[in-house]
């Protein structure tokens, strides 16, 4: 009796443990579910804090490129044949860093070279003769501005040794924003696409004028002269990673001048039918002594503005040597005609200075809105 006791106690006793046994697990279940739930919900609350702060930082970012950012382009145009007026190939040289100079100085993007004539071909080979001989001035101009608007540590790659440029290292450099030195850190740097080997789908090495080379994102072709966006100044690899933007991109997300472009033209009516922007130019002004005085002019609002100058003889020159336009009165082919320097106290502006003052005068016109936005933002 007492053994049939016993054994049933020890029966009851082992159900119980096992029933503590079970109860021990599924505690132990709902606990590994309760923590994987409280998991899974942290996961999401995390991805949705991670896309809130993309959102914030994208959100930022433009309006940074609102305040910083400049989408509108201001252009200029003038003749090769200022340079027919220089005495000596050193004038000639400096003449045209003054070009660069000013045109830098202004933020101006591109610079259109049209020829008086009407017969210049649209290329910068050939060679200017001299003073008071026929020759490619237009080229030689043209020549010297992508020469002084190029890094100094790219020349080597573009420009050769040529005659146009015998005297262009005796020019002041433009120091543009663009021109970097070598330890200088910047978002975005000017480079060339090396001819160096790379594993299949790593992209291209770009000389960018640091002591590292910069592996960019893309395989690019050899000698391309490309604008690249550096990813870290500071990494213990071999090579700095970096990518490829739109030549535009520091102008338009960072408000930054990145230099200009240098177009030819085979008369003045090419610099507008020629426009590489969508829709062409959308403000022309053109300068003159005969025109309405800039002191009472208003821009309008505008993408692309293009500001043309004249020769030694003036833009009636141009026009009359330009046998598709079948107009007579400059006035009819601007949308402006200005005289940006009334009561001047000399016959004759020269280009170079006219440029000077006419850019001056329309600095704080072309860009009030930026100014203002600029204010607002400190």
């Amino acid at each position: 009796m007492a053994e049939k006791e016993r054994e049933k106690t020890e029966s009851f006793k082992t159900t119980q443990e096992w029933k503590r046994l079970r109860q021990e697990r599924k505690a132990q279940k709902r606990k590994l579910r309760e923590e994987k739930l409280i998991q899974k919900v942290e996961k999401e609350q995390a991805r949705v804090r991670e896309e809130e702060q993309k959102k914030a930082k994208l959100k930022q970012e433009e309006q940074e490129k609102l305040i910083l950012g400049r989408n509108y382009t201001v252009s200029i145009a003038l003749p090769g044949s200022i340079l027919d007026n220089a005495q000596s190939p050193h004038l000639r040289t400096y003449l045209a860093g003054q070009i660069a100079r000013a045109a830098a100085m202004f933020n101006i993007d591109d610079i259109v070279i049209f020829d008086e004539l009407g017969q210049m071909s649209k290329t910068t080979e050939g060679y200017f003769v001299g003073m008071w001989k026929k020759g490619e001035s237009n080229v030689q101009l043209a020549r010297v501005l992508q020469y002084l608007e190029c890094p100094h540590y790219l020349r080597k790659y573009f420009f050769p040794n040529h005659p146009d440029l015998k005297y262009a290292g005796l020019l002041n450099a433009l120091d543009s924003p663009h021109h970097m030195r070598l330890e200088e850190e910047s978002l975005y740097r000017e480079g060339v696409v090396l001819n160096k080997p790379v594993k299949p789908g790593k992209g291209s090495y770009v000389d960018v004028g640091l002591k590292k080379e910069v592996l960019i994102d893309r395989h690019l072709t050899q000698g391309l002269r490309v604008t690249v966006k550096i990813d870290n100044y500071h990494t213990e690899k071999k090579n700095i990673k970096g990518t490829v933007v739109a030549p535009s991109a520091p102008r338009t997300d960072n408000g930054v001048y990145w230099g200009y472009t240098v177009r030819l033209a085979n008369s003045i009516g090419s610099v507008f039918t020629e426009c590489p922007y969508k829709g062409g130019y959308d403000l022309i002004i053109g300068t003159s002594e005969r025109g309405d005085s800039v002191d009472s002019f208003i821009v309008p609002s505008f993408k692309h503005a293009m500001i043309v100058f004249g020769g030694m003889k003036g833009l009636e020159a141009s026009l009359e040597a330009d046998e598709k336009l079948q107009i007579d009165d400059p006035r009819c082919l601007f949308h402006y005609y200005l005289n940006t320097c009334p009561n001047q106290g000399i016959r004759t502006i020269r280009t170079e200075e006219a440029m000077l003052i006419t850019m001056s005068a329309l600095r704080p016109k072309l860009h009030p809105d930026r100014v203002e936005t600029l204010d607002s933002a400190r």
